[in-house]
């Protein structure tokens, strides 16, 4: 059974975030899974412990979005919210531009000239 706190959470708060929602499971401790753009686990954490303000603090950390209300609009910068760049690829874009362009510097060729 949900403790009071999460209680509220999942039945006050969980409508006013943007691409968040509750799935229940008979039994289980209740917890917030962050899932990738393909929907691949990321992260579980545990909410059992954690009272209403905490949970809500700690989902607007992480860059979920909070409506004023249930139905309000979510502004189009939010639409994709909480996700971010992934920090990974930007090193191996940059490597591959990288591996394209160094052999012509290295011959000192300058076709553009």
């Amino acid at each position: 059974p949900l403790c009071p706190q999460v209680k509220a959470f999942v039945t006050q708060d969980i409508p006013l975030y943007h691409n968040l929602e509750m799935k229940h499971l008979p039994g289980a401790d209740p917890e917030l899974v962050l899932l990738s753009h393909r929907y691949e686990e990321l992260e579980r954490i545990p909410l059992s412990d954690m009272t209403r303000e905490e949970i809500n603090q700690l989902v607007q950390e992480l860059g979920f979005y909070r409506k004023e209300t249930p139905d309000a609009p979510v502004p189009e910068e939010f639409q994709f919210a909480p996700a971010r760049p992934l920090p990974t690829l930007l090193p191996r874009q940059a490597s591959v531009v990288d591996r394209k362009t160094s052999p012509e510097r290295d011959e000192g060729e300058h076709p553009d000239l």
